[in-house]
């Protein structure tokens, strides 16, 4: 065997510029797959942390039988609030725990009405985790102290022909049921770029939501921020045992709409790579069936001196195989090089904001992320992509005549 793996690694060699182009090939594909995973692992992730932010938080605790009518977002209490933050906060990858009022209703004018989803939130605590603070673009973002006060979205605004300053006329439902409304100032516009949402998500401080909808010192939710999305496997079941008669659920079981788009996209993009390894793979299945045609009288030879046929099999399977090696360790070292220069600089792609709701979590700016992992894989692939390709070009070799190809011209 040491002897064939000499052989190959010179015959490789041998016409230098044919490998250098398979190499070539191969280098330049796995620079690419990886960037495009690194693309998809980077959109994953800003689309992901965007989304819990919007949502509200990674982890949310309601009262029982608050999942069976979430679609409803129906006032049930929370029986200790604070009991519940404070188990949150005792959880070492918990960033804030945070009390919200979430409800349906109403936003009026003089040029219409819009339905709404109602959140209240504890200002203070939010702002510097909530996406909405991050985007005003006109106005401010809500105080702990505002009375009548509303933030609301871009696409409400210009539905409804208000800003900053006007007035709008706020409707919900209260616990026992009952409608309640009250004329708020709206103390800023927020712009996310993506205008279904901006028309159905309002804010209030949460003392104004308690009065308004008879919910004293009371709360229905607690939103638990984690220090990074994939966290919620390991938080969410030592969130059950600490908080028996409480519901505990991630943004995913409340918003699977958002996981099975990113699903469908990695589909795409899984497709992609793999046509990426099929055109580095051609070029070594060229290469290889090249030198097979070339080298038929040198198998006549071999096959002479006493070479088996599945010894000439191997020779030129070893030769694919280290071009697949070489390529791969080359790809893998300066993919992985480039990597964390990609990833800090990141990849403008304002030009698709406004282009739905995953788009516009994704942000403007990608950060293609990369692992050691991803390029391990990646390289294996390609290896084994390229051992694949070298196979028909060596089973085509070990079925040459001994005769015929010392005959050959």
């Amino acid at each position: 065997m040491a002897k064939l793996f000499k052989m190959a690694w010179r015959n490789m060699w041998r016409n230098w510029r044919r490998t250098a182009i398979a190499l070539t090939a191969i280098v330049l594909g796995l620079i690419l797959l990886l960037l495009l995973n690194g693309m998809i692992q980077g959109s994953d992730q800003g689309i992901y942390g965007n989304a819990v932010r919007l949502y509200g938080g990674n982890v949310q605790v309601h009262a029982p039988g608050y999942r069976l009518k979430a679609s409803r977002m129906p006032l049930l209490p929370l029986a200790d609030a604070n009991a519940v933050v404070a188990a949150a906060q005792a959880q070492p990858e918990v960033v804030a725990a945070v009390q919200r009022i979430n409800t349906g209703g109403l936003v009026s004018t003089r040029a219409g009405s819009l339905p709404v989803k109602i959140t209240a939130v504890q200002p203070s605590l939010e702002a510097p985790h909530s996406i909405q603070a991050e985007n005003i673009s006109a106005g401010r973002y809500l105080l702990d102290d505002d009375g009548d006060a509303v933030l609301i979205g871009q696409g409400l605004a210009a539905e409804l022909g208000v800003t900053a300053g006007d007035r709008v006329t706020l409707l919900g439902r209260s616990k026992q049921e009952t409608l309640r409304q009250r004329t708020m100032t709206v103390v800023g516009v927020y712009d996310l770029g993506m205008s279904d949402i901006e028309k159905t998500m309002v804010f209030i401080t949460l003392p104004e939501a308690q009065s308004l909808y008879n919910l004293r010192d009371q709360v229905t939710e607690v939103a638990v921020t984690l220090q990074k999305v994939g966290q919620e496997a390991a938080v969410m079941p030592a969130l059950a045992a600490a908080l028996p008669g409480y519901e505990v659920d991630s943004w995913t079981t409340l918003h699977p709409e958002i996981e099975e788009t990113i699903a469908t996209k990695g589909v795409y993009t899984t497709v992609i790579g793999f046509i990426v390894l099929a055109i580095a793979s051609i070029g070594v299945l060229n290469l290889m069936l090249m030198a097979v045609f070339e080298r038929t009288r040198e198998m006549g030879v071999l096959a002479a001196l006493g070479m088996k046929s599945r010894q000439v099999m191997s020779l030129f399977l070893l030769e694919g195989t280290l071009i697949g090696l070489v390529g791969a360790v080359v790809g893998c070292l300066v993919g992985y090089a480039d990597a964390p220069v990609v990833g800090q600089i990141g990849i403008d792609f304002g030009f698709v904001s406004g282009m739905g709701e995953v788009t516009a979590l994704m942000g403007s700016r990608l950060y293609p992320a990369v692992t050691p992992a991803t390029v391990v894989l990646e390289g294996l692939a390609v290896m084994v992509i390229t051992a694949l390709a070298s196979l028909y070009p060596a089973w085509q070799a070990s079925r040459k005549e001994p005769a015929a190809a010392l005959h050959h011209i």
